[in-house]
């Protein structure tokens, strides 16, 4: 194996329809840097664990769903974790990926600075679901454990290079909600220039299970799961139709 050519893989998921356009080859990387109180993926975060995976595998796993993702507009999907912490790798995923007229996405936090891998990467990326965890610095430091500032910058970055990105959203009852909050989340947003659409996602806590098998305290226990009512109220605030 050429470990040069493989990504740590967390999961797959063959038949996506909730990580961009069409149906989707939804590739999970294991490792993220930030600490999300309400991550339902939280066995992911471990920079050392998954499965290695050589990305020719990968492209033959692919193929085998192209029929399906060409038949409806859709294509590959890399998310984590934070699939930036591979950045090098993924990029010779989707030039392989491109030779076959798939289109690529990746789903990420931006949470990293931006450097060389990251630009190249971003130069064979189709569409960027951006996850923005919080407006607010402080509050993100409390709900992801790091600056909101790596997060921002990136989506500027995107904007400045036009390249397509829906900006996505948790909301969590408590801590993502605030109107005043949810109005500066709405003047960004309005200073992008490449935004395609805007998803608000609505917390629940059916990863919590997660934290308890790993041995850690789930603190959010006594926050209940956002309703159809709070999504509503969160669109209305930032006149999404």
């Amino acid at each position: 194996m050429d470990i040069k050519n493989t990504l740590r893989v967390h999961s797959i998921e063959t038949f996506g329809t909730l990580d961009g356009p069409g149906i989707r080859f939804v590739i999970f990387l294991q490792g993220c840097p930030l600490k999300c109180l309400y991550c339902h993926n939280r066995d992911t975060w471990d920079t050392n664990l998954g499965n290695i995976t050589e990305v020719a595998d990968l492209i033959s796993e692919i193929k085998r769903y192209v029929p399906y993702m060409k038949s409806s507009g859709g294509g590959v999907t890399v998310s984590g974790g934070e699939p930036l912490l591979q950045a090098k790798i993924i990029t010779e995923l989707f030039k392989e990926l491109h030779k076959l007229d798939i289109h690529t996405c990746i789903d990420t936090a931006g949470s990293l600075p931006i450097n060389d891998d990251i630009t190249s990467l971003l130069k064979v990326t189709d569409l960027v679901l951006l996850d923005i965890k919080h407006i607010d610095d402080e509050k993100s430091k409390i709900l992801t454990g790091l600056s909101n500032k790596n997060n921002l910058d990136f989506a500027k970055y995107l904007s400045n290079n036009n390249i397509p990105v829906w900006i996505r959203q948790v909301i969590l009852p408590g801590y993502t909600d605030d109107e005043n909050d949810l109005l500066k989340l709405k003047d960004f947003i309005e200073s992008l220039s490449n935004v395609e659409k805007i998803e608000l996602l609505p917390y629940h806590d059916l990863g919590k299970f997660k934290w308890k098998e790993l041995g850690f305290e789930y603190i959010l226990n006594d926050v209940k799961s956002a309703t159809q009512e709070d999504i509503n109220r969160a669109n209305k605030i930032l006149n999404i139709s």
